[in-house]
């Protein structure tokens, strides 16, 4: 029995949910993504959940969705594309999403990474959503608030994969230092109106990165100095 399923007093709405996910599904699959297991966890995890009740009736759209704060849940197809691109070398045993946001892109990756560690900088989000992966039954996720003057959680890499859930205006090479060797890095990079999906690799002390789709993220909100 999968985490939300011990959850039946959670908010939803039954077969209609499950319906709508299995629709999603299918525009998934047509439009590319191959990978079952990111279809099955996409397929798991309510997404309902993840969004305002004002906006239920268009969880299952594949498109953003306003969250408040500023901030978006991410498109399904992005989530998928993104959570395929960090299992592409196999699936990791522990990795650092940075920007929890609603922790839709978090509960996905749950379903498939033993481990998985989300930071947030807007408290109000954190707080909220840290009650959400109690209630949803995620024990393999730890939210934290991020500090300040720190991008990622270096206090608890190295980290197998990372994945990055806000734009940055420029590659964010501070985190190199918490990739593992061996590790990928999926990041939008690039200023609003022309950002890319960048995917880093380390290999020892080489960093190498090759440039994919064409994306659009809220800013990243970098540390302060």
């Amino acid at each position: 029995m999968k985490a939300q399923d011990k959850h039946p007093h959670v908010r939803g709405f039954g077969m209609a949910s499950a319906r709508s996910r299995a629709r999603l599904i299918e525009r998934l699959r047509s439009l590319g993504i191959e990978d079952e297991s990111v279809l099955a966890a996409m397929g798991r995890v309510q997404r309902h959940q993840f969004v305002d009740e004002a906006m239920t009736s268009r969880a299952y759209d594949d498109t953003a969705l306003p969250i408040g704060y500023g901030q978006t849940i991410s498109q399904p197809y992005i989530v998928a594309q993104m959570t395929r691109l960090l299992i592409a070398d196999g699936v990791p045993d522990n990795v650092l999403e940075i920007g929890t946001g609603s922790g839709y892109q978090g509960a996905v990756l749950a379903e498939l990474i033993a481990n998985v560690y989300t930071v947030e900088r807007i408290e109000p989000l954190y707080q909220r959503v840290r009650r959400r992966f109690v209630e949803l039954g995620y024990r393999n996720v730890r939210a934290r608030l991020a500090r300040e003057d720190v991008l990622g959680l270096p206090d608890y890499g190295p980290f197998d994969a990372i994945l990055v859930t806000a734009g940055a205006e420029t590659l964010p090479t501070s985190l190199y230092e918490q990739m593992a060797d061996g590790a990928r890095m999926v990041v939008p990079v690039g200023a609003s109106g022309n950002q890319h999906l960048i995917v880093v690799h380390r290999d020892g002390d080489q960093f190498s990165q090759e440039t994919l789709d064409a994306v659009s993220f809220v800013p990243l909100i970098e540390q302060r100095d």
